[in-house]
């Protein structure tokens, strides 16, 4: 079914859209959304489970993991329905209020992954760079305080311009450009004053998205910096290696970040189908693959899951 405006859809409702142009393909293409969702619940939650079933991983890093694993399971469930709902035909529409609930937990999971990950760069650098303190700088009750900091940063700051969103008139046609919905896909069918939610939008990623991703570097170049003095070869190697995992995390996080806004902003003359592809990937890609990297690049959970999976044989 293609998206078409229509007479009939009150002011309170949207409709989404899928892959335009390929309707007919949907049947097939719901196959491996089906198994990359499916994948997603599952890994988090083996990535969980292992944490939590294992003592000898009841460390600072692993909480931080834990914390990762579960903000990627919680963007997995808030946007699973809308996606397979499209591609398995049961409906294309959302109400305004569902869909500002779903703009609110994409948008606040999504600064939530972000903190997560600037967490586990401070975790690295005390790690390496003050390793006889490490027990004593990152404590139980300091890791609670940063988790409940990164989660009301993520979910207090964003409240004001999501609940504004209520309240708009949109008077454009009420298609939205993906198959979840958006803050900025609002504004852009909003025929209100919408300077206010376009300023802090904007504000808000400089405060959060910019600053970790320029503070997590500053990180790493102390980290180099430290990792350089030691002496043996092979214990630096042996540092670096306790970072590689995170360094992907951050990769796979970032990535479709740019790349989704390079598309929105130079592509417009590209097909609907690839600001589509680009939005997916921007939600799924984390969440599919920080499962997969913490299971293979860490030593400890991949032979717990080993051994886990060999006791079951």
């Amino acid at each position: 079914m293609s998206v078409q405006p229509d007479s009939k859809i009150s002011n309170s409702t949207f409709l989404l859209t899928g892959f335009p142009g390929l309707e007919r393909e949907y049947p097939w293409l719901s196959i491996p959304f089906s198994c990359i969702y499916a994948m997603v619940l599952l890994g988090n939650c083996l990535v969980l489970h292992v944490i939590r079933t294992e003592p000898s991983l009841h460390q600072p890093m692993f909480y931080f993991l834990a914390m990762l694993a579960l903000t990627d399971l919680c963007m997995g469930l808030s946007t699973v329905h809308t996606v397979l709902g499209i591609l398995w035909g049961i409906s294309q529409e959302i109400g305004l209020d569902a869909c500002i609930a779903q703009t609110f937990f994409v948008h606040g999971l999504s600064c939530m992954e972000s903190g997560v990950l600037l967490a586990m760069a401070f975790d690295r650098f005390t790690a390496i760079c003050n390793p006889l303190r490490y027990t004593s700088i990152l404590t139980n009750m300091r890791i609670i305080t940063i988790g409940v900091a990164i989660l009301g940063r993520s979910f207090l700051f964003i409240t004001a311009p999501i609940v504004r969103l209520k309240f708009f008139d949109y008077c454009h046609p009420h298609i939205l450009s993906h198959s979840f919905c958006l803050h900025q896909d609002l504004l852009r069918l909003a025929c209100s004053d919408i300077r206010f939610n376009s300023f802090y939008a904007l504000a808000l990623v400089i405060c959060t998205l910019f600053l970790d991703s320029v503070l997590i570097l500053i990180s790493y170049i102390s980290i180099l910096h430290s990792v350089l003095t030691i002496a043996s070869r092979d214990e630096r190697l042996k540092s670096l290696k306790t970072c590689v995992s995170h360094i992907c995390a951050v990769l796979v996080f970032y990535i479709p970040i740019i790349g989704l806004t390079m598309v929105h902003r130079f592509g417009k003359h590209l097909s609907p189908v690839v600001h589509v592809l680009m939005g997916n990937i921007y939600i799924l890609f984390p969440p599919l693959m920080n499962p997969i990297i913490y299971s293979v690049k860490t030593q400890q959970i991949r032979s717990r899951i080993q051994r886990w999976f060999t006791k079951q044989n």
